[in-house]
């Protein structure tokens, strides 16, 4: 795939290459294809040569990316091929990049696979600011019911318990007969009761 710029120019010469491939997949029982190379020729002649890495995408999908560079701050997507090639003088960076190689339909490209990992470096902090609000939460309930078993520990010590002596006048000194088999038995009415308060 071929982009010419044209009469643009100083760019009239500038031809950017890119070598696609397509391989099926057992797997995901699909093909994929992938940007292998990146090539930059100048009046017919290749000034620089990238090897590029992690740019696939289903068949009938697009692919894109925010950033395909070969410059480290944006994760250097594009490696020059050699270190003796001159494609190290060279720093080419692609802003809002989307290709389609193989299965375009309309001249539109397809629903597109994003290049964002599900561990890009902001979705990490929002997992361990996430774990860490988990943390403090679970350390507050610890301590707030840790605290109310204190209280009642503390409400049990503090009860005084003491023994109230009754006696009950109404039985006073009363006899009450008990027939157990034909014999008749006294038993004395004042008994003694205790409670316990605590």
């Amino acid at each position: 795939l071929s982009l010419k710029f044209g009469d643009v120019g100083n760019l009239k010469g500038l031809v950017i290459r890119f070598l696609l491939t397509t391989s099926y997949y057992q797997l995901s029982v699909q093909n994929w294809f992938s940007l292998h190379k990146l090539q930059l020729l100048y009046n017919h002649s290749i000034q620089a040569t990238f090897n590029a890495t992690r740019i696939y995408a289903p068949a009938s999908y697009s692919y894109h990316c925010e950033h395909v560079s070969s410059l480290q701050r944006y994760d250097a997507l594009l490696i020059p091929s050699s270190a003796n090639d001159l494609s190290k003088l060279w720093e080419v960076t692609f802003t809002d990049f989307q290709i389609q190689g193989f299965n375009i339909q309309e001249g539109h490209f397809a629903y597109a696979k994003d290049c964002a990992t599900f561990f890009s470096p902001a979705i990490l902090m929002g997992l361990v600011m996430s774990l860490i609000l988990l943390l403090v939460l679970a350390y507050a309930l610890h301590m707030l019911i840790y605290l109310k078993s204190l209280d009642r520990h503390y409400e049990y010590k503090a009860a005084s318990a003491y023994f109230a002596q009754m006696k009950d006048n109404d039985m006073g000194d009363e006899k009450e007969p008990l027939r157990s088999s034909g014999n008749e038995s006294d038993e004395l009415g004042n008994q003694q009761f205790y409670k316990i308060y605590i």
